[in-house]
């Protein structure tokens, strides 16, 4: 059936899903630039900044500020995107993109800003009396041959929040102080999730930051979600299938106007409404695209949309009897009482039967072997009965079922 071909395709059914899947999954996982919604001045103002960098040389500063997942990096790779297309700006502006929770230091972060910018040869065993000075030289090698212009940088700051806990935030003064003074172009663009952000900065960072801010503040409408869900779901033109990229499209536009599918995506709206949990329903109802099933239906988001409102503690106790649940309930007062030390098989033994007797009317009388094959079930290996195995058993099952507290309390 992989051998299959459509009628007039190039590909066979088979290559066309996993081309599918590899698609969709790449644009789910990594925010892919799409059309923006709701954020249209925002772009513009982020557009017309970086432009001012990248082609006519100016300095700036900017932040961008939203919640997590309302479309900050989304946005940024939108706006990049649309400069990439211009091949004169994609040759002449360099790109470093640094992450406060991977660049924890000052020094960290010059390094990587040199491994981005290849500049690990130019640097050599060179010794600077600062970082100032170490990243005052990086931006000097910068210059293109005999002309007197620099290349324009554009340094991203992912968690931009965490970059004011370094060590005088040294890395954020300079960066701002070389914007600022403009003899060299650079464009440094922050993002974070902290409305109050600036707080966090010293005097001396916040006065050679240039105020700009740019707010998401998921404020698009549900007409408009639905169009971010059949855009994150549409196949490009540049598919290598014409015709399955023409029927998947159509497909996803009859699915728009499907009820059931509108009251799910209404019901995630009201919940929440970033990309994020946007992308996890698409990411599960896509996995039920197969060769026998090449398109999504309906039925395929009602169960994504399950997965994702499900409870995780409910789900771990999923398919427990009566008896196990006893069990861990007996597991879960030993732990308060002996407070996080081990206990073996006997001790919960024992506190089983007290459990019973409390709710002799409820439960039913089980043996001990029965007791002991329940704790025991999914371990096959010889030797189970050994006492320190046993020992070990209960203790992994406390741990795995700790979580589960709230869930039990209710029995």
């Amino acid at each position: 059936m992989n051998k299959r071909r459509t009628k007039d395709s190039s590909l066979s059914v088979g290559e066309c899903i996993a081309e599918v899947h590899m698609t969709l999954r790449k644009r789910f996982c990594h925010h892919l630039p799409g059309k923006p919604f709701g954020v249209e001045v925002q772009y513009k103002n982020l557009m017309d900044l970086l432009k001012q960098t990248a082609v006519h040389g100016e300095s700036n500063s900017v932040l961008i500020v939203g919640p997590r997942g309302a479309g900050k990096t989304m946005l940024l790779k939108s706006v990049l995107n649309e400069l990439k297309e211009r091949k004169q700006i994609e040759e002449n502006l360099l790109q470093v993109h640094l992450n406060g929770l991977l660049q924890t230091d000052d020094k960290v972060a010059l390094k990587e800003i040199t491994r981005q910018l290849q500049l690990e040869n130019v640097v050599g065993d060179k010794v600077f009396g600062s970082f100032a000075e170490n990243l005052s030289f990086l931006l000097e090698a910068l210059k293109k041959g005999n002309r007197s212009s620099s290349r324009p940088v554009l340094f991203i700051l992912d968690e931009f929040d965490l970059f004011a806990h370094h060590k005088n935030q040294t890395l954020l003064y300079n960066l701002f102080d070389i914007a600022q003074a403009a003899q060299t172009p650079v464009a440094v663009v922050g993002l974070t999730c902290r409305l109050d952000v600036l707080e966090l900065l010293e005097k001396r960072v916040k006065s050679r930051f240039s105020h700009r801010q740019i707010h998401l503040l998921n404020a698009f409408s549900f007409r408009q979600y639905m169009e971010v869900f059949q855009q994150q779901l549409s196949l490009p033109k540049e598919f290598p299938d014409g015709r399955f990229a023409q029927e998947w499209n159509q497909n996803i536009e009859s699915l728009c106007k499907d009820k059931t599918v509108v009251d799910i995506l209404q019901k995630h709206f009201n919940s929440s409404k970033d990309f994020c949990s946007l992308h996890m329903l698409l990411m599960l109802a896509l996995r039920h695209v197969t060769i026998s099933k090449p398109s999504i239906r309906s039925m395929d988001l009602l169960d994504a949309s399950r997965q994702c409102t499900m409870d995780s503690k409910a789900n771990i106790l999923h398919g427990l009897s009566v008896l196990e649940f006893c069990l861990i309930i007996a597991m879960k007062h030993l732990n308060s009482i002996y407070e996080g030390q081990p206990f073996n098989f006997e001790m919960v033994y024992n506190e089983f039967q007290k459990f019973v007797q409390r709710k002799s009317n409820s439960l039913h009388y089980f043996e001990k072997p029965v007791i002991l094959k329940a704790i025991y079930k999914n371990l096959k290996e010889e030797g189970s009965q050994n006492r320190s195995l046993r020992n070990t058993m209960v203790s992994d099952l406390h741990t795995e079922y700790e979580a589960s507290t709230t869930t039990l309390c209710l029995l």
